[in-house]
Parts: structure tokens; sequence; C-alpha cells
């Protein structure tokens, strides 16, 4: 039987808490990339603004979801004065 699921954590976490949680480090591990990106930050820069080390760095650029949990990743966010915002609403 084929699966349908809203997105890739939902089919590999059956957790669903796992899964969220996937879902909002994934997003914001995006945010990060895309900023140091459209900012043209090395991974050096972008260490020294977010206050972690360059190899964390390296870890977010090549995705390594389980190197970061949501705590550090907000307080990255921030430090590059981005909005961090959640919208909770009920499940489908």
């Amino acid at each position: 039987m084929n699966e349908r699921y809203k997105n890739v954590w939902d089919a590999i976490e059956d957790d669903p808490e796992m899964a969220q949680n996937l879902k909002l480090r994934s997003s914001l591990m995006l945010a990060l990339k895309r900023y140091i990106q459209r900012e043209g930050l090395t991974q050096t820069e972008a260490a020294r603004l977010f206050g972690v080390t360059q190899p964390r760095i390296s870890n977010l650029i090549h995705g390594k979801i389980n190197a970061f949990g949501l705590d550090l990743l907000v307080k990255m966010a921030v430090a590059a004065g981005l909005r961090v915002t959640l919208r909770v609403q009920k499940a489908a």
C-alpha cells in the first residue's frame, strides 16, 4: 500500500512530536542558509555573527539537522537580526 504524507518528515519519523521538531529545525536551517547566501557571508563571518564556530556553519550549510536543536537555531536567527515567529493551530 502506498501511503501519502504531507511532508518528508512525517514519512521518515513515526513520532509526531519528533516530526514536528524536525520540520521546525529544517525551516530555521533553511532560513539561516538563505540569509548567509543573500548577505554573501563566508562561513567564518557567519559563525562570528551567529556566535557559533565555523564547523557549526559548515554543518548548517550541509543540512546536518541532527547537529542542531531548536534553541540554538533560534539564537542564531536572532543574532542575525531575523525575527522568528510560530503559528500554532489545531492539527488536521
